[in-house]
């Protein structure tokens, strides 16, 4: 077969192309080649992507060819077990490894658990009895979050059920094999029920969703309980189908329980630009691709059906998207373990609007809502608009932590050191509500005044165009393709922030935001767009308790008033009966074990109470 001349300039890429060294947040380091990179720079950015199967050997040749000097890392020697090469030079290098002493706790436990099961009598027999000494001898963390725990119990399932019929003085746990196993099965089931029935905690984060996605192939590939197996795989379509109704080009949008400062606002500098990229070949991978995307491809790589592929990649007619998750575990303060996040999010071809009702769901990391727009290529582009109330406070960390509170703040501050800074842009705050219709958001803030921070930021990009601050109050702006009108309710100023972009700045503490978005195509020019915004009934009340009453471009009257329940067209939202997934493309009810995909005549029902997939067309 002849070759294209793409295919001739990827096979050049390929060849030549230098292979970068590990980043630094990686739980271990492995030297990698961004060939996958290379591939996407060779190609136009509009070209079709390459195919499934070679996105995915890209990633993991990546890791088992590195060409920079220094030795392998764990994930280096599972790439290559993966493809059957360097036996030898795996050996040694895994001895040494662990010869220096195992780290990281369950984000040590999982790339090792993947060389155990790539193995395959490949390693020599001194490698692989310091591979087992290694779970006698370190005592790996069980950590805090739920990520950490499904991490440490999939290792600690496939670890178990790798080396059955062991005694519990073979174990760090003191616990035999099948006590092991036991109780990481149970933890995994109850994980599953859990976020089938009431949603996920740590929910919709564009960088933990990849250790859910690891975790869950991991068990999909190799777990030998036929019932595992079948759980972890139809998992797999349930968390995908979770990210691909909230994407756009790849990218995640709308609410999030974690993100981290930079990611926050280079909305593609997160994992779930990997996964984008491998799954459905949206947008373009990290630089390089992350150690959970290979994880994930080290074990099943597996391919999500048709139709979710539709589902990711359709965006041909707007769509209103709803969910329910959990928040947190909240061990003080609150009666219930879980409170409920109601999330909405508008998605359209130019861009996408995303929310959560407000208030601390998560610690530290929580974010509440934003706009996104489209853009041809998003590295290093601002693409997004959003306010937050920089909210500090023991009583926070205290919810969501057990630790002792003399040194809560030092202790979260030495990790995520803007926590406790007023010009943070990523948290939640318990003075903030949040209420979306369509591509409409009002935001309202009733803040103490003897809170910590008493102010709000909010994050104007450097890539908007077109800004223009109204006499009206309402400041215009276009992001890519889509117009945006912002109406801050108190007066402001503005604030430069290292690395572009201005912030908002608002010291008032009766204070709120509104928002509305239109399609540029929907519009002649920004005139006729702040023309038809100005036309708009708008009525703010900031004596008492904050409110406003507003008309939006979509015709609709939207009341809201802070501690009220928000009405649409005289009809207050219905909280109690909020889906656990609502919209056309994927539908869940609270308490189902159910989940039902939709595209056209498509369906696929995955019933967890059952363990059986259904498809019909």
């Amino acid at each position: 077969m002849r070759k294209t001349k793409v295919g001739q300039t990827i096979a050049f890429c390929r060849l030549s192309i230098c292979r970068a060294s590990a980043r630094n947040d990686r739980p271990q380091k492995a030297m990698v080649c961004p060939t996958a990179l290379c591939l996407l720079a060779c190609l136009p950015l509009h070209a079709q992507p390459p195919a499934f199967p070679q996105r995915v050997q890209f990633v993991i040749d990546a890791y088992a060819h590195p060409k920079t000097a220094g030795p392998l890392g764990y994930l280096n020697i599972a790439a290559k077990l993966k493809l059957h090469e360097d036996a030898a030079l795996c050996s040694r290098r895994l001895e040494e490894l662990l010869e220096a002493g195992p780290t990281g706790d369950m984000f040590w436990m999982f790339p090792i658990t993947a060389v155990a099961y790539l193995d395959q009598g490949q390693l020599s027999a001194s490698a692989r009895q310091a591979l087992r000494r290694s779970f006698q001898t370190y005592m790996p963390y069980r950590g805090d979050t739920e990520n950490h725990w499904l991490l440490y119990y999939t290792s600690l399932y496939l670890m178990a059920q790798l080396w059955p019929d062991q005694d519990g003085d073979q174990w760090y746990t003191g616990k035999s094999s099948a006590e092991n196993l036991r109780e990481a099965a149970g933890w995994i089931e109850s994980w599953v029920r859990l976020t089938t029935t009431r949603g996920q905690g740590e929910y919709d984060s564009p960088h933990y969703m990849g250790l859910f996605l690891l975790s869950m192939s991991y068990l999909a590939e190799w777990a030998k309980d036929p019932a595992m197996k079948q759980r972890a795989t139809m998992m797999l379509d349930y968390l995908t189908a979770d990210y691909a109704a909230e994407n756009l080009d790849g990218i995640f949008v709308g609410a999030h329980s974690r993100v981290y400062d930079r990611p926050a606002v280079e909305k593609w500098f997160n994992v779930s630009s990997d996964f984008g990229w491998v799954l459905f070949g949206l947008g373009r991978p990290m630089e390089p691709p992350g150690s959970y995307v290979v994880c994930y491809l080290l074990a099943s790589a597996y391919q999500p059906p048709l139709i979710l592929q539709r589902i990711a990649t359709d965006r041909e007619h707007p769509y209103t998207h709803y969910e329910l998750k959990r928040t947190r575990n909240r061990w003080r303060f609150f009666d219930e373990l879980h409170g409920p996040v109601y999330k909405t999010t508008y998605v359209r071809r130019e861009y996408a609007v995303g929310s959560d009702q407000g208030g601390t769901l998560q610690p530290i990391q929580e974010h509440s809502w934003d706009v996104t727009w489209s853009v041809p290529d998003p590295r290093g582009v601002h693409n997004t608009l959003f306010t937050v109330h920089p909210y500090s406070s023991l009583r926070e960390l205290q919810t969501y932590f057990t630790f002792p509170p003399d040194a809560g703040m030092a202790d979260v501050v030495m990790s995520k050191k803007s926590y406790d800074s007023p010009d943070k842009l990523v948290g939640g705050s318990p003075y903030e509500q949040i209420f979306q219709d369509q591509d409409s958001v009002i935001v309202l803030y009733d803040i103490p005044a003897e809170t910590r921070f008493p102010h709000i930021n909010g994050f104007f990009s450097k890539d908007l165009a077109e800004v223009r601050e109204d006499p009206s109050g309402w400041i215009f702006a276009r992001g890519g393709d889509a117009f945006i009108a912002c109406r801050p309710l108190e007066p402001y100023s503005w604030k430069p922030i290292e690395g572009g972009g201005r912030r908002l700045f608002s010291p008032y503490l009766k204070n709120g935001m509104v928002v509305q978005v239109a399609a540029r195509s929907e519009y002649r020019d920004m005139d006729a767009f702040r023309r038809a915004i100005l036309a708009l009934t708008l009525e703010v009340h900031l004596t008492g308790t904050p409110g406003v009453r507003f008309r939006s471009l979509r015709g609709k009257l939207l009341e809201f008033t802070y501690g009220q329940t928000p009405r649409v067209n005289g009809t207050a939202l219905d909280y109690a009966h909020w889906p656990l997934f609502g919209g056309p493309y994927v539908e869940a009810a609270v308490d189902s074990e159910q989940l039902i995909l939709k595209y056209g005549k498509m369906r696929r029902t995955l019933d967890f109470r059952r363990l059986t997939v259904t498809d019909t067309q």
